[in-house]
Parts: structure tokens; sequence; C-alpha cells
């Protein structure tokens, strides 16, 4: 499959417009904002540890700085960023008419699919690389745990490549960016709180809930742990959001 072509030619849409320079610098203000806020509040603890040592002991920048930052801050802040990046990967070439002129090349569907696909992966991996910055700048001042770390950033990977899979899937659908910027985030958003109701149903249906919700699965990642279910879910969710984004396309082109 003809991967690579797409997937070069996404990327230097990316870069050659503003939307990514646009998301990368919001994204990085706003986590770095957080990390401020979470850091001088842990320093001020220490400081009050320092004059009450039993407060020491119940002290740690893992769970003080770094999962804080992972569990209740950027997730939640790509739940807003994802729909940015996936908005215009298929809706700006319907909108345009160029969506039939590609899939008329001699590049099959998925390869399409995949290196658009890649190249949202990808841009989201360099959002993620560049807030490696903040755990750097805890590691010069305190010992940090590199265990959770890792598993948090796996998490956040994961749970960003199914959102791009949604979105991407929202985009095949319209030729318009806005609408399928909204239907990203509505569904999105529905799977981000379904686990709530787990809280108040209760029983098998309590189960079924908290299975289907993406919070529920990144809690174990930004604890240091990599459960097998946490990663199968989030698999599963990127496949089947690009098996229907496929039949889209496939729709798409036997319409012709």
């Amino acid at each position: 499959m003809k991967v690579w072509p797409i997937f070069k030619k996404e990327m230097l849409l990316y870069f050659s417009s503003p939307v990514a320079y646009a998301v990368i610098t919001l994204f990085l203000l706003i986590v770095g904002y957080f990390f401020y806020l979470y850091f001088v509040s842990f320093t001020l603890m220490s400081m009050q540890a320092a004059m009450n040592p039993g407060l020491a002991r119940d002290l740690n920048v893992t769970d003080g700085i770094v999962r804080p930052l992972f569990a209740n801050i950027v997730s939640i802040i790509v739940l807003f960023m994802m729909p940015m990046l996936t908005m215009r990967l298929f809706a700006e070439e319907r909108k345009s008419g160029t969506i039939e002129l590609l899939l008329t090349y001699p590049v099959r569907d998925g390869a399409v699919l995949i290196g658009k696909y890649l190249a949202a992966l990808a841009l989201y991996g360099i959002m993620l690389a560049l807030t490696l910055v903040y755990p750097v700048m805890i590691a010069y001042f305190a010992r940090l745990e590199w265990g959770p770390l890792f598993t948090g950033y796996l998490g956040l990977l994961l749970m960003g490549g199914a959102f791009l899979a949604v979105g991407l899937l929202a985009s095949s659908l319209t030729e318009n960016q806005i609408v399928a910027a909204f239907a990203t985030f509505v569904v999105l958003l529905i799977f981000w709180v379904i686990g709530w109701s787990a809280d108040y149903t209760g029983g098998l249906a309590g189960r079924v809930l908290s299975h289907l919700s993406l919070v529920d699965h990144f809690e174990s990642f930004s604890k240091g742990v990599i459960d097998s279910r946490d990663v199968i879910y989030y698999a599963d969710f990127m496949v089947l959001a690009l098996f229907l984004t496929l039949r889209s396309l496939e729709a798409r082109r036997w319409k012709g």
C-alpha cells in the first residue's frame, strides 16, 4: 500500500498552514499553565512539610504533579484538541471535490485512510513529545518515578489514537469541517462521561458503562500500570472507528 506519499502530503499540509502551529502552541500554553499551578502548589506543600515532618510522608512528586497533570488536565485538553486535528482530513477534500480525484488514484482506500491517520497521530505525538520538558524540569528539582511517567504517556498516546480515529470517521461523513469537529467532540464526550453513570447504575449495566468509558481505561496508565484490558479496549476502539471510516470511503467510491 502506498501509505508514505499520503502521509507526507498530510504532514506538509499540516505545517504549511497555521493549524498545526496554532494547535501545538495553544496545547503547550494550557498544559504549561496547569503544570505551573501544580508545581507551585507542590512547592508550597513541601515548604510546609519542612516545618512539619509528619506531612512529608504523603508528599510525592509523581502523585502531586505528574498524575494530576495527566489524568485531570492533559487528557481533558486532548478531548478539545483532537477534533481540530482531524476535522479537515476528509471534509476539506469532499468540499473541494478532490476526494473523488484522490479515490481514483491507483491507491487503495485503506492506504489513504492509514496515511491520513498516521499523519494526525504523528502530529499528536509531536505535541506530547514537546511536553517532556515539564517532567525534565521536575527531575531537576526532585526524584521522579519514570515508570508512571512512561505508562502515562503510553495511555495518552493510546487515548489520543482512539480520539483521532473517531475524528477521521466524522470527517469522512461530511464536507463541513465545523460539523466534523462538533460531531467528533460530541461522540468523544459521550464516551468520556458515560462512565459517570456507572456509579449510579450498578450491576451488569454499570459494569458495561464503566467498560465503555474512555477515561476509566486511562486511570491504570496514570498509576503506572499497563493493563492488557485497557490496551485492548483502545485498540478495539481505534480499529472499529477506522473500519467504519473505510466503509464510508468505499461507499463514496461506489456512488461514483
